[in-house]
């Protein structure tokens, strides 16, 4: 279950299914991603194609990170079978 998020846009987005503070062409590639990590009992379970999870390096606790669209990467942790501080961020 996802029990909370870093990003209030990304927040928004789950709660109410539209965010004026993400770009309207990730809405639907997003939402996928979300429902499938309210889903997750653990960070493996989101190791499904097209997804691109994996690790980040470098963090204590480990957070992890699904591929959304270009540069656009959804990143979490995880703590007692919940996905915590949810946030969307930008690199490469």
């Amino acid at each position: 279950m996802i029990r909370s998020f870093k990003s209030k846009g990304l927040g928004e987005l789950w709660k109410t299914g539209t965010s004026r503070k993400i770009n309207a062409s990730l809405h639907q590639r997003i939402l996928r991603r979300l429902d499938a990590l309210d889903s997750a009992e653990r960070p493996e379970d989101m190791n499904v194609p097209g997804f691109d999870f994996h690790a980040l390096r470098g963090y204590d606790p480990v957070r992890y990170t699904v591929h959304v669209n270009g540069p656009w990467c959804i990143t979490f942790e995880f703590e007692d079978g919940d996905a915590m501080r949810v946030d969307l961020e930008q690199y490469h």
